[in-house]
């Protein structure tokens, strides 16, 4: 069978070298360009050397993107930066498969939005694809089972490492900076606070952080319920919501931040109660790179390329 061809818009980034990785072992998937500005004219394989090709680094403007005839397309940008980019396939006539992992299309109807684990029926394939940020994933993956049953908006604590500040140099992403620090930033008002919010169809309130480690994010939920409520039920609600689901993996401890790094799943554990059974603190961890990002791409690309929607993530690394 003939592999499809994809391409990757803004593949600087550490989401980028992911989906190489992926992309590198996929077997029906193959790259067609990987474009970056800043690395116009390199190998790709040496910056990411599970990918073996001469495959070189471009820097298409977004008008010249449709004649390279790709039969899917990553947009991994910058917030803002996406719409340019679809406006110039839509202009030329072109109609690819078309997955953007910034935040431009999260709000559009006319986008599917994958999370597949709460969105996979809503799917009527769609050629445009919205991925969720990778905190948004965590959240709602951990409110989801409960929503029905919450009196109050959900408040959540997250701690990211410093790889979700992209690559641009800023404080986010300044190892010394972070050194011994844990560093508050938009405690309201955050895009995936709105995105959370948005797509659970409750308001959720949500506080980042950026902590000294590179990649992995935990978030921290207290759940206020109408009713009281007894573990096991809770607990129980979670293992049927996500029976079946290979990508997330509900525990009865708290999970650990730092045992997700470099996996492609999501952790939902804790499930700590409050004396009156009122309320529940669940905690979410995933690697921000991965299931927040790459990983999630691939499950949404995949579906709709009539692959298997696990098709080149690596089973070893599965739960």
């Amino acid at each position: 069978m003939d592999k499809q061809t994809i391409g990757i818009v803004g593949a600087r980034g550490h989401t980028g070298a992911e989906l190489i990785r992926l992309i590198a072992r996929h077997p029906a998937l193959e790259l067609a360009y990987v474009s970056s500005r800043e690395l116009d004219g390199q190998r790709v394989d040496a910056y990411v050397p599970e990918y073996a090709g001469e495959l070189r680094y471009s820097a298409p403007a977004p008008e010249q993107l449709p004649a390279l005839a790709a039969d899917v397309v990553v947009l991994a940008l910058p917030n803002g930066k996406a719409g340019a980019c679809v406006e110039a396939f839509d202009k030329a006539g072109a109609d690819p498969l078309i997955v953007d992992l910034s935040a431009d299309h999260r709000f559009d109807e006319r986008w599917y939005y994958g999370l597949p684990e709460l969105t996979r029926e809503r799917w009527r394939g769609q050629r445009r694809i919205s991925n969720p940020g990778c905190y948004a994933t965590a959240i709602q993956l951990a409110v989801a089972p409960l929503r029905d049953l919450l009196a109050a908006p959900p408040v959540c604590f997250g701690v990211s490492g410093y790889s979700g500040a992209g690559t641009t140099p800023s404080d986010k992403n300044d190892p010394q900076k972070l050194r011994d620090n844990l560093m508050p930033y938009s405690l309201t008002g955050h895009m995936h606070e709105r995105e959370t919010s948005a797509h659970l169809g409750v308001p959720v309130e949500f506080m980042p952080h950026v902590a000294p480690h590179f990649r992995g994010l935990t978030v921290t939920c207290n759940l206020y319920l109408a009713r009281p409520m007894k573990r096991d039920e809770v607990i129980g609600r979670f293992q049927h919501a996500y029976a079946g689901e290979p990508l997330v993996r509900v525990l009865d401890e708290a999970p650990w931040v730092s045992r997700i790094a470099g996996k492609h799943h999501a952790e939902i554990g804790g499930f700590a109660m409050a004396a009156d059974g009122r309320r529940v603190v669940v905690v979410a961890t995933l690697d921000n790179l991965l299931k927040g990002a790459a990983t999630q791409a691939m499950q949404n690309i995949n579906r709709a390329i009539g692959q298997g929607e696990l098709a080149g993530i690596p089973a070893a690394e599965r739960p």
